[in-house]
């Protein structure tokens, strides 16, 4: 298989534009290789916790003052 014929195929299955696929990068993998790994392990993670940035996003228009419990 070419790099052509990957793109291609990657771009019919997700709807992507062809070029968007070859500036993404998709390559062909050795089956054979265990230690393949096309990018560097010091790179940091590239995750994003949505719960935090939901809590960034979620901003009071109104101030409110702190509630208390009613002591029985």
């Amino acid at each position: 298989m070419t790099q052509h014929q990957l793109d291609q195929l990657v771009a019919d299955a997700t709807g992507e534009d062809l070029h968007e696929i070859e500036a993404r990068g998709f390559s062909l993998a050795d089956p054979l290789d265990n230690e393949f790994d096309p990018e560097p392990y010091d790179v940091p993670p590239q995750m994003i916790n949505w719960d935090t940035v939901d809590q960034q996003r979620n901003v009071a228009l109104i101030e409110q003052p702190p509630f208390r419990r009613a002591v029985a």
